[in-house]
Parts: C-alpha cells; structure tokens; sequence
C-alpha cells in the first residue's frame, strides 16, 4: 500500500483546549496548528482498547505507559505490509506502531515528542554532549559519541536517545547489541529516525471537549450533507429513497444526516450471514432507537457455495460483494420498486477507487439503484466526533479494536485484525478454518496457504512502508 492523498490533511490542533480540530480555528476562538501526519490521513479516535494495546506495548518496550489517563490520541493508518497507525497526541506523532505477521509480533516506534509523556527505564541510549545537535539534524549517533546504553538493547531493538541531563533528542533502531556497543570505537550504535517533527503540547482533555472544539467544522459538514441530500432528493422526487445500513459508523452517519434532510426512510440491510453479532446488536438497536423500518436480503448459502468453485474471496478477487450483497439488493429493488434511490455511507479517504467516485453515481451491477454519499468529504473523525455529538449508537466493534465493520473474514482487513478475531471469536474463526482447510485439501494447496493467509491475494499488492 503506497502513500496516497485521497483528500486534503485536515488535521489540526487547539493547544488552548488540547483537542484535536477538524479545521484552521477551534471553536473556543482560537487558532490552530497543523498536523503533520503520513496520507492517506483517515483519523480516528484511540478507544480505551487501543490505549490499552498502545500503552503495553510501549511498556515492554521501555518500560513505563505512554499514554496517561485523562489524554486524548488520535490514530492515522498509515501504509506498510500489514496494520500501521501513528499515534497523535499533544498536535504531534508521538509514535506508531505495526505487526509484523512473519515474526507474528507488534512493534512499537517512538518519536522524540513520547518521552513528553513517558520517561523510559528501559530501551534508551546516552549520547554525549557533543552529539546532541547532530542527532537532533538527523545523523546516527556514532560509538566516540556514545556515553551509556540500557544493558536490555538488542541489535535491530527501538530506542530513545538521551542526553545526559535524560531529556530525549532523538529515536531509532540500535545497530549493535549494548554489550557490543560499549567495546565500540567507531561505528554507528543507533541509527536515528526524521527529525524536525513539530510541536507537542501535553494537556488533559476528553472528548467531550474535542466535540466541542470541532463544534463549528460539524455544523458545517452537516449543513453541507443535509443540503446535499435534498438536492439529491429533489432531482429524484418519484425514486423510492433508502440508507443501505452495514451496522458501520459511517452508513449510521448517513443515516442521521438523511433522516435530517428528508425525514425517516427505511434502511437496507445485506444480511451476508457472514457478520460479527455486534453488528446484528448494532442494527437492531438503531432500528429501535429511530424506529425505522428495515428491509433485510440473505444471501444464504450463496457464499459458501460460491467459495467451492472460486476459491475463497481475495483482495484482487472479492466476488463476495456481487454474490452476497449486490445481487441480492439488486433483486430487491426490481421486485419492489423497480428503481431506487440509496444514501450511501461511502468516504473518499477509504481507498483510492472511492476517492475517485463521483458522490452521485450507478454501480454497473446494480443500473437499477442510484447511490449517493452524503459523507463522502468526511475523514474517520468526522464521523465519530458527529456520532459522539449525536449520542448515536455506534457499533461496539470499534471499541474491541476491529475497525472494518463487514464479514469476520473479509479478506481486505489485516492479519493483525485476524489474530484478534481469531482471539475474541474463536467459534466463528473455527468454521472459517474449516472451510479454508476443506478448499484446500481438494485443491492440492500448501498447508502455508492458509495458515499464512496466502488465500487473501491472488496478485502482488504494494508493501510500501513508511517508516524504516
């Protein structure tokens, strides 16, 4: 996965509230500071399970939390082989953190800005006074330069660079093992990371307070989207109108746009037979909530059927939507209404075939439904901060880590995502096991072919990362 710009860098920050700002000013009156952070750029809010993940993580690295109670972090999934996010905190990346599935791990990597939150006790260089400004410019702090190295540091190991007073002036990946590094008398010992990376700003905050901030940029978005409904609405007075609703924070932004435009209309549910329960909690507590009619399809056993002649769905082969979802939905709306209107939530900043979408457009297996996106503009934290705003019931996914809300074994998500699934849903991962194992029994695969997910790619994807 390159770096792509799908849409403009909206992420900003109020030192003055300590939140992050979907715009150039907060709504407290003050000015705000850009963030820089790594395309595509689609935010979201670190949930308690994050924190959770970020701050053990950290810990076994060097050995103290980074994230503290009462702070807010704002995650950026950013390109690399498999899941990647930055963590903002302060108006700055502090850090990120990746999985790496051949060694079947997590890996954290630090920026100077996380010992603003965190000073490590494990994991960390000394330099002398000498080097400071030239680590800070970027260079590799070099043996003549080393004063002190944690016993614990292993070669190809994270670490902070610390002066000697133990303020941080720099991070990266150690060349050589502590015992080596201090019998050296030249070479490089860590090899540091980009410097110049802006301004941090610790300060408590809630997200309460970040609705707030972005109180101004909200009513905006929704203006926008409400006006856009109704003009979509009004060019298509005689087209039955509906939200299709995946139990997803963005078909439940949708819908509360939609139904502030033009009223209640009923929601569209492609039941795949593939989903997490959360989902089906989800949709029966929206549907009782706003008390809206749904209109469900089923595919069956159309999925599994399917899977017997073409394998199982892959990223550069995912037949499963037309099979389990368009066709079905394309059915509907010829036996009912002949033509149909949906509200779609579809965001550009999702993937560059969505980025390149027209907001009002037909799919080419459904001619018979006209969709349109409301929130197509909309970065992740658009969606949760107007959720948040709305007290809407957002799918408890979100809060387990699981961030595509879809089939369990969509083979688009992530192996790190995988192995929470595999963790948190044992008794759905077991049938998606048995099933991979049956498909390739018949065909003659190797066992790597499903235990190293070979099944998701039938083609070569860009692994491009961007961090070193």
């Amino acid at each position: 996965m390159a770096k792509s710009f799908l849409g403009k860098l909206t992420l900003y920050w109020c030192d003055e509230c300590g939140t992050p700002v979907l715009g150039k000013k907060c709504s407290c009156g003050a000015e705000t500071r850009q963030v820089q952070v790594t395309p595509p750029g689609d935010i979201r809010p670190a949930f308690q399970a994050d924190i959770d993940h970020i701050n053990k993580l950290y810990r076994s690295f060097f050995g103290s939390d980074l994230i503290p109670e009462n702070h807010i972090a704002v995650l950026n999934k950013i390109p690399d082989k498999d899941r990647m996010e930055e963590v903002v905190m302060g108006g700055a990346v502090v850090c990120a953190f990746r999985y790496l599935p051949e060694e079947k791990r997590w890996e954290i990597l630090p920026r100077t800005h996380a010992a603003l939150y965190s000073k490590p006790t494990r994991g960390f260089v000394i330099a002398d006074d000498g080097a400071i400004e030239s680590i800070k410019s970027g260079s590799s702090l070099l043996a003549p330069g080393l004063v002190d190295i944690h016993p614990d540091v292993k070669d190809g190991d994270e670490v902070l660079i610390l002066d000697r007073e133990g303020n941080c002036i720099g991070a990266g990946r150690s060349r050589v093992n502590a015992a080596d590094a201090v019998e050296m008398e030249r070479g490089q010992v860590v090899r540091t990371r980009k410097a110049g990376q802006g301004i941090c700003i610790p300060k408590e905050s809630t997200w309460e307070k970040a609705v707030e901030s972005n109180g101004i940029v909200l009513k905006n978005m929704e203006t926008e989207a409400v006006n856009f409904v109704k003009s979509v609405k009004n060019k298509n007075p005689d087209l039955f109108a509906s939200v299709s609703y995946s139990g997803g924070k963005d078909s439940l932004a949708t819908l509360l746009i939609v139904q502030k435009a033009i009223g209640k209309v009923p929601i569209i549910f492609s039941d795949t037979g593939l989903e997490f329960p959360e989902t089906y909690k989800n949709i029966e507590g929206v549907v009782r909530k706003y008390d809206l009619e749904i209109i469900k399809t089923g595919a069956g056993d159309s999925f599994w059927n399917n899977m017997e002649i073409q394998g199982p769905p892959s990223v550069d082969a995912r037949w499963c939507c037309s099979v389990c979802k368009l066709n079905p939905v394309r059915d509907l709306i010829k036996e009912n209404w002949g033509e149909c209107l949906s509200f779609i939530g579809q965001r550009k900043y999702e993937s560059l075939a969505r980025m390149k979408s027209p907001r009002v457009w037909r799919n080419f297996k459904i001619q018979v439904q006209l969709s349109a996106s409301p929130i197509q503009h909309w970065t992740a934290l658009h969606v949760f901060l107007y959720l948040f705003q709305e007290k809407a019931p957002y799918n408890e996914l979100y809060e387990r880590r699981i961030d595509r809300i879809g089939c369990f074994m969509c083979p688009s998500s992530d192996i790190a995502t995988f192995e929470t699934i595999k963790s948190d849903y044992l008794d759905l991962w077991k049938v998606w096991e048995s099933r991979l194992e049956d498909y390739r029994e018949k065909n003659d695969l190797p066992e790597s072919w499903a235990v190293n997910f070979e099944w998701r790619k039938r083609g070569e994807t860009d692994d491009t990362s961007s961090y070193s």
